[in-house]
């Protein structure tokens, strides 16, 4: 059984057109350094049209073929720098309406952006015991530190839930900044909150020496692998993914994929089927560890109830129980 700890829905509904409109400049950039790429414009429409799925039936469909049992769903407060977002309301009741028509199969982390205030922590505690939502989503390239005191407020909400904190580190869109997603900034969060669980969300693939320290020494931080197959890495992504895997920290290794942004590398079943059956990926990894990364790992950090939803599964410490 394989879960997916990185994951959105590809809708223009709860992606702002500003950010593919991001994606596509820098992607154009890129490939007009190697060679003559197709027009902006149309690079543009290519990523609205990979973001039609506003239901999820299409990511199900992929997920089904792929083996992956279920996923988390990202949703990403860009409200301060991008015009276009719904408000949080409205995409978390849109999600907990997608979870109801594909039961079983989604957990969903929530966005939330500290210059909301406490006024939004609180906001945001409703939205998380309205819709049941599992963790919450932070991104600090859109210009705040995930260290920063005003987020105390929304840490506490995860605190007394047990919820999860996934963080975005290393680079995104062009327009945004990356000096407030340095994964070392977390740092001062995980020991300020020491029983909430922060996952470093590409923490596997950018800036992975610091990422696995932090990960080797603070109890309560993971790294993801969200956004391996689209990340320039050395050797191709299954020899860097088996270099990460041989690390010695694969019981703070979540697996995601960061899917659909990386529908242009290929399928969902191709790049599961490859980590799963290939042999590159997994040389020299034990069956054990393999399930931590794929499965076990995920559910460590999930609150007892978000667990429970997923259906029965073996005792296992939480994330402070264990380092």
């Amino acid at each position: 059984m394989i879960y997916d700890g990185h994951c959105h829905v590809a809708s223009t509904d709860f992606i702002p057109d500003a950010f593919l409109g991001d994606v596509a400049y820098g992607m154009h950039r890129r490939l007009d350094l190697v060679a003559a790429g197709p027009p902006l414009d149309r690079l543009h429409e290519s990523y609205r049209a990979q973001h039609r799925d506003h239901d999820a039936d299409r990511l199900v469909a992929e997920m089904d073929a792929a083996g992956v049992a279920r996923s988390v769903l990202m949703v990403p407060d860009f409200g301060y720098v991008m015009p276009g977002q719904p408000d949080l309301a409205a995409m978390a009741q849109r999600h907990h309406e997608i979870r109801l028509r594909h039961p079983g199969r989604f957990w969903v982390y929530l966005g939330a952006d500290p210059r909301r205030g406490e006024a939004g922590a609180r906001a945001f505690a409703d939205l998380v015991d309205r819709f049941g939502i599992d963790g919450m989503k932070l991104y600090p390239p859109c210009g705040y530190s995930p260290s920063d005191p005003s987020l105390h407020p929304y840490y506490e909400v995860c605190r007394s839930r047990s919820l999860p904190v996934f963080v975005h580190t290393g680079p995104t869109a062009q327009s945004l900044t990356f000096t407030t997603s340095e994964a070392i900034l977390v740092d001062r969060a995980a020991r300020d909150f020491p029983d909430v669980p922060f996952v470093l969300g590409h923490g596997g693939v950018t800036d992975v020496e610091v990422s696995s320290y932090l990960a080797a020494h603070r109890p309560n931080i993971y790294v993801d692998t969200g956004g391996f197959a689209g990340s320039p890495v050395m050797g191709g992504w299954a020899a860097h993914l088996n270099r990460l895997f041989r690390l010695g920290i694969n019981h703070k290794i979540i697996f995601g994929t960061d899917w659909p942004l990386n529908q242009l590398t290929g399928g969902l079943q191709g790049l599961v089927g490859e980590i799963r059956d290939g042999g590159e990926v997994f040389a020299g990894v034990s069956q054990r560890d393999q399930d931590l990364i794929l499965r076990e790992n995920l559910l460590r950090v999930l609150s007892p109830a978000s667990v429970a939803s997923a259906g029965p599964t073996p005792d296992r410490p939480r994330s402070g129980a264990t380092t």
